[in-house]
């Protein structure tokens, strides 16, 4: 096995995560075995619609040009969250079931989480969409409530706006507004598949240097103000923001762990006994760790697959 098709291979080591349509038939496949009578239309179309949008074959959205939330982020993310909704229904007793309608909802969901890092052609001008990181989660809800009632979902649209939500950071998880605690556990789940799939990625470190970093500085990420006016370096490189990495995951862990109420511990399930995604969140970053005596990052040889370009998933 080549090291490239390893770097698009799932955290099971079973589907390449630039390619759709692969994630798309492992979805459709656990979802039939929860739901055996369910049909996957809306899956598929979802899946079909947020493929074109990335690619910019949708009219009124530009190509993907954020080489950290691209598709292969997308997918990791989407093929996660079904993944943990299959533990949560696996494994629930005297618990309220997510069933196929919220199935879809979650799923589709995940597949436009990132929706609003695309740029459309009435924004302002920027040089790529990372320049609407602190509003992307919003850029998203307003697309999903234009979207689900396309696809026949307009009694959820209002609720995968306030989904969405708990993908990002401009809405406190507890202000969250959702109308039952089964929505809530979705929308932890969603937030967790978001946290563990690109932590877990296995270029993940390679990524944070040379993708997000980039995507920081458009941002506003990089740099902050203080209430002085004085100019805060958060981060003042790719290999800074690799260093940082640990501090970063333990605030994530509190995330996951009291925000988002242990909803990753679902995939435990899914997998049989074993978490796969959280043990290689772990590797990556014990990795990081060690890196500390690496300053230059000489260590970081994996080479992410390019997806921004239109020779991906075809």
């Amino acid at each position: 096995m080549t090291q490239w098709f390893s770097n698009d291979l799932d955290v099971a080591r079973i589907v390449r995560t630039t390619d759709a349509a692969q994630v798309n038939a492992e979805v459709d496949r656990i979802f039939r075995e929860l739901y055996p009578d369910a049909r996957t239309d809306k899956l598929d179309s979802a899946f079909s619609e947020a493929l074109k949008m990335y690619r910019g074959a949708a009219p009124g959205f530009h190509a993907c040009d954020t080489a950290y939330h691209d598709i292969q982020h997308v997918l990791e993310v989407t093929l996660a969250m079904a993944r943990l909704i299959d533990g949560y229904e696996r494994s629930r007793v005297g618990l309220e079931p997510i069933g196929e309608r919220l199935f879809n909802l979650g799923v589709i969901t995940a597949l436009f989480h990132d929706i609003g890092y695309l740029r459309r052609p009435n924004d302002p001008a920027v040089e790529t969409g990372a320049a609407f990181t602190l509003v992307h989660v919003s850029r998203g809800a307003n697309f999903l409530r234009e979207y689900l009632p396309r696809i026949g979902m307009q009694d959820m649209a209002d609720l995968a706006a306030e989904l969405i939500h708990f993908t990002g950071y401009e809405k406190q998880v507890g202000g969250i507004k959702v109308p039952g605690l089964v929505y809530r556990l979705l929308g932890n789940l969603l937030g967790s598949a978001d946290i563990i799939a690109q932590m877990a990625d296995r270029c993940y470190l390679e990524k944070c240097r040379d993708r997000l970093y980039p995507e920081f500085l458009a941002g506003g990420l990089a740099r902050r103000t203080d209430p002085s006016g004085k100019e805060i370096i958060v981060y003042s490189s790719g290999e800074d923001l690799v260093h940082k990495t640990p501090n970063f995951y333990q605030g994530a862990a509190r995330r996951l762990n009291e925000d988002l109420q242990g909803g990753f511990n679902y995939a435990e399930r899914h997998f049989g006994g074993q978490n796969l995604y959280f043990e290689e969140v772990a590797k990556n970053i014990q990795f990081a760790r060690e890196l500390a005596d690496d300053p230059e990052l000489t260590s970081l040889k994996r080479s992410p697959p390019n997806t921004t370009s239109d020779t991906e998933g075809k």
